[in-house]
């Protein structure tokens, strides 16, 4: 039996709804294709800028987002391929294709600090160690883009898509690889090229682009691309503002696709008893907090896996988990099988089901407790969900109410009430999908009711029409307008992060970290805002306020209560003894060091001094000549 009690009720098994951090299932493998042709060694901008090659640019940005990711997303793989390039290095032996990778790493694998830290700083040896070239010339029947894909296809081989997002991200600044070709060659290889890249998406693969535009002119991606990665008609517009215009967006770029939404988890949503159908839940804004600890072996460095074991307490015997365990009630064991405790726990047979219907205006603001949860229907197990979703989402639309659910496993079960959202689109595409937030209602202890405070007397303090005026006019000049809270980020965990990725990386300076979140000084200096604060404050204050002797005033006035507040209560515990008849039977050096400050305290009498020396008889003698002298002097006065 488990010897565990109190753990009686807790399911090892059961996995934490809320936590928002993606389970291995969900993670992404990324293969990164990069032209390394002798044009994008050539400078990106125009001559009288810094000149930065569009190969140093793509550099820069995949480290950037190798950083990020080993911290958000540590159990993604990646992979870094070139092609267009002298050297070859890759299982398929294929020409101008090389497969970037460091010792004791696989080469599609999770990013550590000695990639990173050898990929960014490539350029200096790339041309000795790799080298570069056309890879597609007339005259030549080799395909490097052909090749390059057959190996990205190769190396996101394992895996299964249902549980695995795979994905290929083509860098290039070449909108028409095959622009050196003609007749029937041409037409040959740019139909096997965009047939192995059908081939590849069929099979699950999702193949992207990011163009990079020359100084000269702009990457039209219908030349090639279009077909390659599978756009047609307004798709071909929409994507082009979003694929990396400008060269110092490339980075910015690369982590919108970095950071995808991705499901948390899939539920099974019951309607009724028999219509069940399924969804996707996505985490939307949460707040980051630093990593799990992970525990090492001192000696290896690898990580260390706990385990629990019993132990019997006659015998030191190891034994098997307990298949029973037990709670003690009115004196008695009650013992309970694992299957038992499953069906006490269980409230529902589904993760979310349906309740009932309210009015939206049943649902108040206090009752979000914290972020919602997104609903997105899915056909991959349940076939007919969508369209089962839809309904649902229509009728609550176009009656104003929200539904009532149960969600949550059986050892948290949990109200939440569902609100359809939807579609918002502009110009540039779409901007909020159509769905349903799922919004966790408090339990009763969660709601608190603050008592009311009902001011009765006059001389409570209340504004003025004119402060109130003064304060709007200040709240406007400052009004950060379009604000978000992902428009700043986290010091204290940009620090942290940034002494983690120093310490990874040897680098011997730490980060300089900006803090974000500290006032703008410059805006507020602005003639209006200032102007504003001293109206606010002179409405306020009056004309000739000063902060430094009002505050000091008030440190004064606080100080001298304080002391009168330690002067009543030392008098308050003085008045306990009989310090007259103490001090003629000489029994004063039985009285504690706090009984003997209360009565010096009292009296106004200096109480310093150490603790050995206060309780010692020459102390004593001078409290029994004090005390006596505060009595005859109040006798002489009567």
């Amino acid at each position: 039996m488990d010897l565990d009690p109190e753990g009686l009720f807790r399911d090892d098994s059961d996995e934490d709804d809320d936590n928002v951090q993606e389970r291995e299932a969900n993670k992404e493998m990324v293969v990164y294709l990069i032209d390394a042709s002798p044009k994008m060694f050539t400078p990106a901008t125009k001559a009288d800028e810094k000149e930065e090659t569009h190969f140093h640019t793509i550099v820069n940005c995949i480290t950037h987002a190798l950083k990020t990711q080993i911290i958000g997303r540590s159990y993604d793989e990646v992979a870094i391929c070139f092609f267009n390039t002298k050297e070859k290095k890759n299982l398929q032996e294929l020409a101008g294709v090389y497969v970037y990778n460091v010792t004791e790493r696989e080469p599609l694998d999770r990013p550590d600090a000695r990639l990173i830290k050898e990929f960014s700083c490539i350029e200096d040896s790339f041309m000795s160690n790799i080298g570069s070239r056309y890879g597609i010339t007339s005259g030549s029947r080799e395909n490097t883009l052909y090749n390059a894909l057959w190996v990205a296809q190769a190396l996101l081989r394992k895996g299964s898509v249902k549980t695995v997002s795979k994905r290929i991200v083509i860098f290039t600044n070449e909108d028409d690889p095959f622009g050196g070709l003609t007749g029937a060659v041409k037409t040959d290889m740019i139909r096997t090229t965009i047939q192995r890249a059908r081939d590849a998406q069929d099979l699950g693969l999702s193949i992207e682009l990011l163009p990079l535009s020359r100084p000269d002119e702009e990457f039209n991606i219908s030349l090639f691309y279009a077909d390659l990665i599978g756009l047609e008609g307004d798709e071909i517009v929409d994507y082009l503002p979003s694929s990396g215009e400008k060269l110092e967006d490339m980075t910015n770029q690369l982590k919108k696709r970095m950071m995808k939404k991705r499901k948390v988890k899939t539920l099974a949503f019951a309607i009724t008893n028999d219509v069940c159908i399924e969804v996707n839940t996505y985490a939307l804004i949460r707040p980051t907090t630093p990593g799990a600890i992970t525990w090492l072996d001192s000696i290896s460095n690898l990580p260390l896996k706990a385990e629990r074991s019993f132990i019997c307490n006659d015998t030191g015997a190891l034994l098997q988990d307990p298949q029973k365990r037990f709670q003690v009630y009115n004196d008695k064991i009650v013992k309970f099988s694992t299957r038992e405790l499953s069906d006490v726990k269980r409230v529902s047979s589904h993760h979310l089901r349906l309740l009932g219907f309210k009015p939206l205006d049943y649902l108040k603001d206090y009752h979000n407790l914290r972020p919602s949860t997104f609903i997105y229907p899915s056909d991959e197990q349940i076939f007919g969900s969508t369209r089962v979703f839809v309904a649902l989402h229509s009728s609550m639309r176009r009656l104003g109410r929200f539904a009532l659910a149960f969600y949550g496993n059986p050892t948290r079960p949990q109200l939440v009430a569902l609100i359809a959202q939807e579609e918002v689109t502009s110009a540039g595409g779409q901007i909020e999908p159509p769905g349903i937030h799922m919004i966790y209602l408090p339990y009763s202890d969660d709601v608190r009711y603050p008592e009311e405070v009902h001011l009765t007397s006059d001389d409570a303090p209340r504004a003025t029409d004119e402060q109130i005026k003064k304060a709007s006019n200040l709240l406007r000049r400052i009004d950060l307008k379009n604000f978000s809270v992902c428009q700043f980020s986290n010091p204290a965990l940009q620090r942290h992060y940034g002494i983690l990725e120093a310490l990874a990386l040897g680098e011997d300076e730490m980060p300089d970290v900006k803090d974000e979140t500290l006032p703008d000084e410059e805006g507020l200096a602005r003639p209006v805002v200032v102007k504003a604060v001293e109206e606010f404050k002179a409405s306020v204050y009056g004309e000739n306020y000063d902060q430094e002797e009002a505050e000091a005033a008030a440190a004064k006035a606080g100080a001298s209560k304080k002391r009168k507040a330690l002067t009543d209560a030392a008098a308050e515990k003085s008045a306990a003894h009989n310090w007259a008849e103490l001090a003629d039977t000489g029994k004063l050096k039985d009285m504690t060091v706090v009984d003997l400050k209360s009565y010096l305290s009292a009296h106004g009498l200096p109480v310093s001094g150490k603790k050995e020396a206060l309780k010692g008889m020459s102390n004593v003698s001078s409290i029994v000549q004090q005390y006596r002298l505060c009595c005859s002097c109040n006798v002489s006065a009567r």
